[in-house]
């Protein structure tokens, strides 16, 4: 960083705060193709050093907050990419963090995955976290509750803040590049 500090709860972050507060789904996801979700939540919920019945909690929770149930002992690959992207969700809340990251959790979903996915979201919202997304689509984009428009570009010529606020304030910035592709997709 160049400069300002970043705060979660109060404490910046820095190495000593506990890596069970933040959950991260990256846009690739790690899923092992002959896993099932049921074995990979087991894992992530082993990693996390759970004891066994609280393990078995989670595993159920996050077969449910996947809508993976029906789905539990079928292998990785033989799931949709909507699922799969699921999954990966669940596997980066199995910890119950307060902040959680996801980097594009949309590309290459369609559009009912998406539905389900910001469905998702917002139950994550709705019960007290906070949800930060790198994302281009903007259909996800206009259902957030704050933008930060970092530029159309990366590596040196990104990486500044152009615009930030409520989908409605972005839309009306002129600097912001996103702002020319939100304002016709907000007064549709």
């Amino acid at each position: 960083p160049d400069e300002g500090t970043i705060e979660f709860e109060g404490q910046a972050i820095d190495p000593s705060i506990r890596r069970t507060s933040i959950g991260y789904a990256p846009q690739e996801s790690a899923l092992y193709q002959t896993l099932t979700p049921r074995e990979h939540l087991m894992r992530f919920a082993q990693l996390l050093d759970l004891d066994h019945k609280v393990r078995r909690e989670r595993v159920a929770e996050g077969l449910a907050f996947a809508q993976l149930e029906d789905r539990a002992h079928d292998q990785v690959r033989t799931l949709s990419g909507g699922m799969k992207q699921r999954l990966n969700i669940a596997c980066a809340v199995l910890n119950h963090p307060r902040l959680i990251l996801l980097d594009e959790p949309t590309t290459g979903l369609h559009f009912e995955d998406i539905r389900r996915l910001l469905a998702v979201l917002s139950r994550l919202v709705d019960q007290g976290n906070t949800v930060i997304i790198i994302e281009h689509n903007l259909d996800v984009i206009k259902t957030a509750d704050w933008i930060i428009d970092m530029g159309p570009e990366g590596g040196d010529g990104g990486g500044l803040v152009v615009a930030s606020g409520p989908p409605e304030k972005v839309a009306k910035i002129s600097a912001s590049h996103t702002a020319r592709f939100l304002a016709p997709v907000l007064s549709n």
